[in-house]
């Protein structure tokens, strides 16, 4: 089964070809947790200030199940 990654803004730089309107699908096998989609993709962690697990708060190490829905986030400024 897969893994449906959606990234913000700068994230997307990371990953050639990544089409913001689709995100990516990764196969689960050996991603347990964020952290491991995040090294997959290349993604350094410290640029990840949130990560989603479908639409709820998640940590790096939370446990990721076949078709969950994982968002990284970088940090969100406003005023």
């Amino acid at each position: 089964m897969a893994l449906h990654i959606k990234l913000s803004t700068s994230l997307r730089e990371y990953v050639e070809g990544y089409n913001p309107l689709h995100g990516l699908y990764l196969e689960k096998d050996t991603l347990a947790t964020p952290i491991d989609v995040a090294s997959k993709l290349g993604i350094p962690l410290a640029e990840i200030k949130i990560i989603m697990v479908n639409g709820q708060h998640g940590l790096p190490d939370s446990p990721l199940k076949d078709n969950d829905r994982v968002a990284f986030f970088t940090a969100v400024g406003g005023g």
